[in-house]
């Protein structure tokens, strides 16, 4: 076994097996959203975001998760990292250390982890993993795994962390459009023994839906994210079937960075 199952960080314990590798394929898959047309950063609305900007979005997942911050910056262009014009390049660096102290600023985080892998979706995209204060077992490159292994944070904590770093962002130019929680109350228009309709709050960043009496609800619609793995996860089905076709015998994740 590899040294690092011995590290305290490791997140597994008990028999490990190591998987038999792959033969190379010939020709790699094309990723998600190669083309800008099918492209669901390019399609994805500024609604969808926490902070827009002329050259720059930044996204959170759906829901929370078990580290206090998972947030995604994004170009608005349909680039990857080696196709950014020297402006753009010059503005990641800006934009990645203004992220960083963002999500640093909030109470309880002590790093702030940022990776970049790029095997899942061709559209550029850096993540941001808050690394919780005393939580020494969480240290290095193992973070993005724990976030999907620790139970979610409260949603009240995460909404709230969201709009801070949305308002921390806007100092600088741009559009927040996080908003911190609303007190969750309604005062009726009449009583009546038996109500018929309630209303609770969505999963989402912003989602509402209400329930009636029948138990039935209509969420509104969203483009998930979830974890790392959602966005991160090569399609597996698709490069078996282009390996298969690119030769008739058969003869393929990638290691987070932290900066």
């Amino acid at each position: 076994m590899p040294e690092f199952t011995k590290w305290p960080s490791f997140p597994f314990e008990g028999d490990i097996r190591v998987k038999q590798i792959d033969d190379p394929v010939e020709v790699e898959p094309s990723r998600k959203g190669e083309d800008s047309a099918d492209c669901v950063a390019c399609a994805a609305p500024d609604e969808a975001y926490i902070w827009v900007s002329d050259r720059w979005r930044v996204r959170a997942m759906d829901q929370p998760s078990g580290l206090p911050m998972v947030l995604i910056l994004e170009s608005r262009s349909h680039l990857d990292l080696g196709d950014l014009p020297n402006l753009l390049a010059a503005e990641l660096g800006v934009m990645t250390v203004r992220l960083e102290r963002a999500v640093r600023s909030l109470d309880g985080v002590a790093r702030v982890h940022v990776n970049r892998w790029g095997d899942g979706s061709a559209h550029l995209h850096m993540w941001f993993l808050a690394r919780p204060y005393g939580r020494l077992q969480l240290r290095g490159t193992f973070l993005s795994l724990w976030d999907a292994i620790l139970p979610p944070i409260p949603e009240m904590q995460w909404r709230e962390n969201l709009a801070l770093v949305a308002a921390w962002l806007a100092e600088f130019g741009g559009r927040p459009l996080a908003e911190p929680p609303h007190i969750q109350w309604q005062a009726p228009s009449s009583f009546s023994a038996d109500g018929d309709t309630d209303t609770e709050i969505g999963a989402g960043t912003g989602t509402t839906r209400e329930s009636d009496s029948n138990g039935t609800s209509a969420p509104t619609p969203a483009e998930p994210i979830s974890s790392v793995a959602a966005l991160e996860e090569p399609d597996d089905e698709a490069a078996a079937t282009q390996a298969a076709s690119a030769s008739p015998d058969p003869a393929g994740d990638a290691t987070p960075t932290n900066a």
